[in-house]
């Protein structure tokens, strides 16, 4: 099934894989009334883990690219919440980015950009949404960025 939003997605270039399964013992997303729970993302494009710390070996555009492949990856995961039909979604709510940085790294706001950016041109209005970006100091596997998220759906 094909709507709206993925025929803008297509026009970026841009396909959803299917949704990932969870990697341990929890779901991948939770509905509860018209909100959709969906776990962290981590950063992964074309089936590889996108790795690093921003501040040591990555720099914020490089860190950007892996928070847009997290949308990517919370996308599929609310369009399987929605039984395939990612127009159920009415808009994004709420974004916990979190950024695999050293200590002295400051700019995870600019990372956490590459998701928030990439979900308004995809949605337009319904992208929008309250968002925080923290630092951590290690995320599994090594990954750049992990992306959790809040979704309302109809």
């Amino acid at each position: 099934m094909s709507g709206k939003y993925e025929a803008r997605l297509a026009e970026m270039g841009v396909t959803l894989p299917d949704a990932q399964a969870p990697a341990a013992n929890y779901v991948p997303h939770v509905t509860s009334g018209d909100l959709v729970f969906v776990s962290g993302q981590v950063s992964m494009a074309e089936g590889e883990l996108i790795k690093g710390k921003l501040g040591a070996d990555m720099d914020v555009t490089q860190g950007a690219k892996a928070a847009r492949a997290c949308a990517i990856g919370l996308l599929s995961q609310v369009k399987a919440a929605c039984g395939g039909d990612l127009d159920r979604l009415q808009r994004v709510v709420k974004l916990t980015g979190f950024v695999n940085s050293t200590a002295d790294f400051g700019d995870q706001p600019k990372v956490v950009n590459g998701c928030s950016d990439f979900l308004v041109e995809a949605l337009g209005e319904a992208g929008r949404h309250a968002r925080s970006a923290v630092s951590a100091a290690a995320l599994p596997f090594g990954v750049a960025v992990e992306i959790e998220g809040i979704f309302e759906i109809r």
